[in-house]
């Protein structure tokens, strides 16, 4: 329970934008004061005329409990006596212009009121006990690059729901805890390493699926308290996952309860609109060159993993921070003071948000979904990079997503999108994403993206999830990807896991599984991601059959693994594929098994190399290609 007032020093370094406690400092938290008992509010709010705090407590009333602008001429402050836990509130806030007061959620609010209602909720984070202490020390031990990342990217509220029907007028939704228990099962069923969350932040409308934030530093209350959300991170961890969030840093919605025009003028927004808005999206861009606003962004980073002991943030819509004409046609942006499009004050907070995070916490995780071709998004802040752990590689996955679509005759004619990416693959540390964007917007389901039959479909599938694994780069799937949902998703409904009673999905189901199995197995396909001493191709030129093999070795040597994928529903009898050494190649996995929906093409459980240049190696494997076929040895 605090007991003091605000700390000058921490408003000042608040202002400096170097304050990474202000949550602890602004917002409402219990307290004692002159041996009473009750809640001091703070907010800062410039432009503000005067500021109340109206709640359930004083009838809403802004007469009653006026806050004292301190000594920064920005911040007001005021202790009540009385208030609980629990209890809702908001700012009320006379603009320096007149006119009717605004009433604002805390921007510090730690719990909302459940949607559609909009107020803050007094909240008391010093309760949990945490027991996630040998994975958090664990995962600080190795570099993440050279770990297993398996990501199942989830929406919480569709994944399973109590009630199944769409539009029925019921929610429905799992909470923190259920999904504490349903989700973390299943995931280390399924042999994934992480999971990240679409936004869990505060959020009032489902249809943005939580990229229009209004609480940065809300759990959001649809699925439970803040301490629940605690609970399902602390059981993950105690299962051996890590948890990833998206988090949105690049605008949030104009709610008039939100953080737009906060003080009856542009507080966290740039007052230009030139800078300040995005005209397709209808939001506001945050003034990343406001010491306040960095403080507030990278101050939430440190909160979502100092309180909540989440080990990651996925960066949301990084380019259009980047570039100020992004989205913007002439005359809707301001180039920068050098007459360019870069956006140099996004280009310092992040290398500024970076360096602070990786110095406060070396394993957290910052991946950029970054869909250009800027320079160093991952490279280090001394070298003038932008200091990410990862980077979402969206050329490999538009590549893929081409080239399996494409009917197999075509193939032929598309083969170097599937070999491309190995090209600029050591530029920046890569994850393979196949995302909730992939299967929105007529986009398809990963399964009817596919060729052919149904048959077919489901083939495709199993082997173009088997080059994902076996190219270079960290891995994930968007939920419901690992068992072939047909339709589209939607937030409105959960996945299609009646599908699981039909042959085919039950396959692609234990296909997944056991191909994750594999990948967490062989240190070969996750110990080198970014260089070519981790990958080698055999055979990337063989167009006309449409058929790739390579191999993935790590620093050791040891366990080395083969691929090799035959695209086209043609059958290649003794196919020369091409090998390093003349060992003995023991299958591991075999796509065209039945109990994956396969056809069930034998395979020899061991084929030995044999003597014989190939594609300038001096030796190979002769072996009959299945149609739609992925094989894995290992050697």
């Amino acid at each position: 329970m605090k007991t003091s007032n605000l700390d000058e020093y921490g408003l000042y370094l608040f202002h400096q934008g170097t304050n990474f406690h202000a949550y602890e400092m602004l917002g409402a938290h219990l307290a004692e004061q002159d041996g009473k008992k009750g809640v001091r509010f703070a907010v800062w709010a410039k432009n503000a005329k005067s500021v109340s705090v109206v709640g359930d407590f004083n009838g809403w009333d802004s007469r009653v409990h006026r806050m004292i602008r301190l000594d920064d001429g920005e911040t007001w402050e005021i202790f009540i006596e009385g208030v609980k836990a629990g209890a809702l509130y908001k700012y009320s806030i006379e603009p320096q212009w007149g006119g009717p007061h605004i009433l604002k959620a805390d921007p510090y609010g730690f719990y909302a009121e459940k949607k559609p209602a909009t107020a803050s909720r007094v909240y008391d984070l010093e309760n949990y006990e945490w027991s996630d202490g040998e994975y958090m020390e664990a995962k600080t031990k190795e570099p993440s690059y050279s770990r297993p990342m398996l990501i199942y990217e989830v929406h919480a509220g569709s994944w399973q729901r109590k009630h199944k029907n769409e539009g029925d007028g019921k929610e429905g939704y799992l909470s923190y805890r259920e999904l504490a228990d349903k989700l973390i099962a299943y995931v280390k069923k399924m042999n994934y390493t992480h999971i990240e969350f679409m936004p869990l932040t505060e959020h009032p409308f489902d249809g943005s699926w939580g990229y229009q934030t209004t609480g940065y530093y809300a759990a959001t209350s649809r699925y439970g308290e803040p301490d629940d959300f605690r609970y399902l991170v602390d059981m993950a961890h105690r299962n051996g996952i890590g948890v990833i969030m998206d988090w949105v840093p690049a605008h949030f919605p104009r709610d008039d309860f939100g953080l737009a025009d906060f003080d009856g003028e542009p507080l966290y927004e740039h007052p230009d609109p030139r800078l300040g808005e995005h005209p397709d999206w209808g939001t506001k861009i945050f003034n990343y060159g406001k010491t306040e606003v960095k403080n507030f962004l990278i101050a939430n980073v440190l909160y979502w993993a100092r309180e909540f002991h989440v080990d990651g943030i996925r960066v949301d819509a990084v380019a259009s921070m980047l570039y100020l004409d992004y989205g913007k046609k002439d005359g809707q942006w301001l180039p920068n003071e050098d007459g360019g499009n870069k956006n140099y004050e996004a280009i310092e907070f992040f290398k500024h948000l970076n360096s602070v995070v990786r110095g406060s916490y070396p394993s957290f995780l910052t991946i950029a979904e970054e869909s250009t071709a800027w320079p160093k998004i991952t490279g280090r802040v001394e070298d003038d990079g932008l200091g990410f752990s990862f980077k979402w590689n969206m050329g490999w996955m538009h590549d893929f997503c081409e080239y399996m679509k494409q009917d197999a005759y075509f193939r032929k004619g598309a083969h170097n999108l599937l070999t491309f990416a190995m090209s600029y693959n050591s530029a920046e540390n890569y994850i393979l994403p196949l995302s909730h964007d992939e299967v929105v917007h007529l986009k398809c389901s990963m399964v009817n993206k596919m060729p052919g039959y149904e048959v077919d479909k489901y083939a495709n599938l199993r082997l173009g999830y088997t080059f994902m694994i076996g190219h270079e780069g960290k891995k994930l799937l968007f939920m419901g990807q690992e068992f072939g949902q047909e339709r589209e998703w939607s937030e409105k409904r959960e996945l299609d896991w009646f599908l699981l009673d039909r042959e085919y999905n039950r396959g692609m189901q234990t296909y997944v599984k056991d191909l994750l199995e594999v990948y967490n197995k062989y240190p070969c396909l996750y110990r080198i991601d970014n260089d070519w001493a981790g990958f080698e191709w055999m055979n990337a030129d063989d167009a006309d059959r449409s058929v790739y093999s390579f191999v993935r070795r790590d620093e050791t040597g040891k366990n080395n693994l083969l691929f090799v994928l035959n695209m086209t529903p043609m059958r290649w009898e003794n196919y020369w594929v091409p090998v390093p050494s003349r060992k003995k190649f023991k299958l591991v996995l075999n796509s065209d098994d039945k109990r994956y929906g396969g056809n069930g093409n034998a395979v020899p459980e061991d084929v030995p190399a044999q003597v014989g240049e190939c594609v300038f190696q001096k030796y190979h494997l002769v072996i009959d290609l299945a149609p739609y076929t992925a094989l894995i040895f290992k050697f």
